[in-house]
């Protein structure tokens, strides 16, 4: 059924070799130099910081906010992390993670709250948000090489545009989950917008944005191995050296690390939610 020919590719490569990168170089250049500074910032205060000291941290948060068998968990897993010589990738994964859940969190939230609040901006974002999480992951690597180059800074905007639409989604889901009663209670004791926004809606809607928030960590952390293929530092780097070498202990290794990171935050977001 070859009737008609859609010249998508040329149209693309076009666009963007002809006036993407031409006219907008500068101001990635920019972007690129804030983020590089933001997660640069982020991975020497944790690799800084004595790992004994960032241990008790872990293990007292995850104490009060999942319980002792997951503080148990949390000592065993940074125990693992330091026995096997990758506590400074670790470092460098969870600094990569926790930028690119904050760059999430803040677009997501606001533009969540949004589209719960207009319908016309809900049927905008949705479809967005599908071709967003639908696309496959590499697509994303190609755009992110060439305008941010190579390192972390394309790793964290590949992994937002990943991660970010469950934040987006939820955050939306939060807030019409409130009880209909509810509202038209606080607005019959004058409540104003604003009001209704930040002292009925959203604290209502907490545990279903640290829901999103929750899934938001553990997509980030699933980028990992992904994007250290684009030069993204820390425990991907190390799986992707086991691949390319095939030493199946390196991989290992490394994969177990991603796994007790990822145990270790999804318990700790988990349990916030239900505190708050």
């Amino acid at each position: 059924m070859n009737y008609f020919q859609l010249p998508l590719e040329e149209w693309t490569n076009t666009f963007v070799d002809g006036w993407l990168i031409p006219t907008t170089s500068g101001l990635f250049d920019q972007i690129s130099e804030w983020i590089a500074a933001f997660i640069n910032g982020v991975t020497d205060l944790l690799i800084m910081i004595p790992p004994e000291i960032i241990t008790i941290l872990l293990v007292l948060l995850a104490w009060k906010t999942a319980g002792k068998g997951v503080a148990v968990f949390t000592l065993i897993g940074c125990f693992y992390l330091g026995s096997v010589a990758l506590w400074p990738e670790s470092m460098q994964t969870l600094a990569i993670v926790l930028v690119s859940t904050l760059i999430s969190v803040i677009f997501g939230v606001p533009i969540g709250i949004l589209s719960a609040m207009n319908s016309v901006v809900d049927r905008i974002v949705k479809p967005i948000l599908d071709f967003m999480q639908t696309l496959p992951i590499f697509v994303y690597l190609i755009p992110a090489i060439l305008l941010f180059g190579l390192g972390g800074v394309p790793a964290v905007i590949a992994t937002f545009v990943f991660a970010a639409p469950p934040a987006v989604r939820m955050t939306n889901l939060g807030i019409k989950q409130v009880p209909e009663e509810v509202v038209e209670a606080s607005r019959a004791f004058g409540s104003t917008p604003k009001q209704l926004l930040f002292k009925v809606q959203l604290p209502l809607a907490i545990p279903t944005i640290m829901a999103g928030v929750n899934q938001t960590i553990m997509l980030a952390l699933s980028m990992a191995v992904v994007a250290s293929m684009i030069g993204a530092p820390g425990l991907g780097d190390t799986v992707l050296t086991g691949i390319s070498t095939v030493n199946v202990g390196l991989g290992l290794t490394g994969g177990l690390g991603i796994v007790v990171i990822a145990i270790i935050l999804d318990r700790i977001t988990q349990g916030l939610g239900k505190k708050l």
